[in-house]
């Protein structure tokens, strides 16, 4: 059985639109999997692995990077201080690549609108 072939039968949409859709899937398992995470000074990049690994572990995933607002770690020196893990404080970057498509998604905190906003930055078709 072709798995691939499987899931794209469910599919009622062009391949370009399942790309879409599938990076949108990728950032709200950012979003929603880690929100709330704690982390420190000495778990930051850890954190950071982590999730872009468990981005790529999803099927049609080309490349992922994830960024943590390190502005907001407390001070190291004092053992009860961490953060958890807020939507603002991520920049994440998903591209997700089906055939010929390849769309790459993004969220980033947007100042303006006061929201950690999810957004298509590139489609290319070759």
């Amino acid at each position: 059985m072709d798995r691939d072939k499987l899931a794209a039968s469910r599919f009622n949409c062009t391949v370009r639109d399942r790309c879409i859709f599938e990076t949108g899937i990728k950032l709200a398992t950012v979003y929603h999997q880690y929100v709330g995470t704690p982390f420190d000074s000495s778990s930051i990049g850890s954190l950071e692995t982590a999730i872009a690994e468990s981005i790529m572990a999803q099927p049609y995933v080309t490349d992922v990077s994830i960024s943590i607002d390190r502005s907001v770690l407390p001070d190291p020196r004092d053992n009860y201080s961490y953060v958890s893990l807020r939507g603002e404080m991520i920049d994440a970057k998903v591209t997700v690549s089906i055939e010929n498509v390849s769309v790459t998604s993004e969220m980033r905190y947007d100042v303006e609108l006061g929201y950690p906003l999810m957004y298509v930055s590139d489609i290319s078709e070759s």
